[in-house]
């Protein structure tokens, strides 16, 4: 088959969307499809024989100057003035500016392609591609419903929540453009749930597909750092929970020798900076971002233990990564992540989210107990190996293409025997 994967940002390492389009569209190419990525920035990470159409917008949220005024001679089009103003009223327009520059793009190439896969876009421009003669499947990982929520109940005044409810104006969008598309893939059941509740997808065009663990993540062969807790997460994300385990860390670190390793790039002067201040825990946590894939692989084996106090996750791909690392874990019952880790404890120690003092005591009961680490740590990497495999994902995924481009056929050929009838 002949894909188009489109996907509107593409963040390497970090963020599932870049993730998922790399491992994705790899193991598509293994097995015999032709793959061609269309992205903005940040542009992905492929691996060979797969292809890159770069599909430029502004960029206006791009490090380190987010929410920057483009100069004169950055605006090429319309869609760019448009770019620009939505983000000038407080909006985020990246999801619809690159589908209307897709649909314009697609009315040259949409003949090269047998299907056009959507990575979470769901912007209108998506809709225009099967007019072009196109099918369309899409993957949703969680509804962006749940984000907004958490990030509104969280907000610090009407202001603020003012200026949230414009940034997820998006949303309405994509509610309308999700009911419309023939077929949905979600990484998880507890997706799906979510997505039929929130964005009204009928369930019976959902279909669940896990998300797979590359073979880069494995055991550590050096020694565990002591005391060394880890966690992986968007550090100034309300929804990534991590102001709760800065405060546990804070309570654990007046009796332990502990220390925090967050992979993130926190904003300068943001409210996770402001509250390890607050803490009095700058000497303790540390931030890594940026390094290559078997750097993260040792930073993520080095830890004695690994923390996701996330309140809410579509599938939680580093719980998996940490997992087949063998790194035990203190993890959030929230969202899909007792489906990654699996409810009996053998895997994970499952906490309330957003319970400081239930985090705290289980991670201390952990460090406490260095059989238990061992034993979590096997267990973790043998569940990856049984369920988490992107060969397996790209093979699922591809019967979806399978059956979406019959169902499309059949449609066609309908529509014009109706035509011919009329007439």
């Amino acid at each position: 088959m002949r894909i188009a994967l489109l996907s509107y940002r593409s963040k390497p390492h970090c963020g599932g969307q870049g993730v998922y389009v790399r491992h994705l569209s790899r193991e598509l190419v293994r097995l015999g499809h032709d793959v061609e990525v269309f992205s903005g920035q940040p542009y992905p990470e492929l691996d060979e024989g797969v292809r890159l159409t770069e599909v430029p917008s502004l960029d206006l949220y791009r490090e380190p100057d987010p929410f920057r005024v483009p100069h004169l001679r950055e605006f090429r089009d319309l869609i760019d003035v448009e770019e620009f103003l939505t983000m000038c009223a407080a909006g985020f327009p990246e999801p619809k500016t690159f589908s209307t520059r897709i649909a314009r793009l697609m009315k040259e190439r949409a003949g090269d392609f047998d299907i056009a896969h959507d990575n979470q876009v769901l912007g209108t421009g998506i809709l225009e591609l099967e007019a072009l003669g196109l099918p369309v499947i899409a993957t949703i990982h969680h509804p962006i419903t749940m984000d907004r929520q958490i990030d509104l109940q969280t907000a610090p005044n009407w202001r603020k929540r003012l200026t949230l409810r414009r940034w997820y104006g998006f949303l309405r969008m994509q509610t309308r453009v999700a009911k419309r598309l023939r077929k949905v893939l979600t990484p998880s059941d507890s997706s799906r749930r979510d997505i039929a509740r929130d964005f009204g997808v009928d369930p019976a065009r959902m279909q669940t597909i896990l998300l797979g663990v590359d073979d880069v993540f494995v055991p550590p062969t050096a020694p565990r750092v002591p005391g060394r807790i880890l966690a992986m997460a968007s550090a100034d994300a309300p929804m990534k929970g991590i102001a709760t385990l800065l405060e546990a860390f804070a309570k654990l670190s007046v009796e332990r020798d502990v220390s925090l390793v967050l992979v993130t790039r926190p904003e300068p002067g943001g409210r996770t900076e402001r509250l390890i201040d607050d803490l009095g825990i700058v000497d303790r946590v540390s931030f890594v971002s940026g390094v290559s894939d078997q750097e993260l692989v040792e930073v993520m084996g080095s830890a004695e233990l690994a923390c996701v106090p996330s309140l809410y996750e579509g599938f939680s791909l580093p719980t998996a990564e940490l997992m087949a690392c063998a790194t035990p874990l203190v993890v959030s019952r929230a969202g899909a992540i007792p489906e990654v880790v699996g409810e009996d404890g053998v895997c994970a120690d499952l906490v309330t989210p957003g319970d400081v003092g239930e985090l705290t005591s289980a991670i201390a009961a952990l460090l406490d107990d260095p059989e238990r680490r061992t034993s979590m740590g096997t267990a973790g990497r043998a569940r990856v190996q049984e369920l988490f495999s992107w060969r397996a994902v790209a093979e699922a995924t591809a019967a979806a293409y399978e059956e979406t481009i019959a169902a499309f056929k059949i449609e066609q050929r309908t529509s014009e025997e109706q035509r011919r009838a009329d007439r």
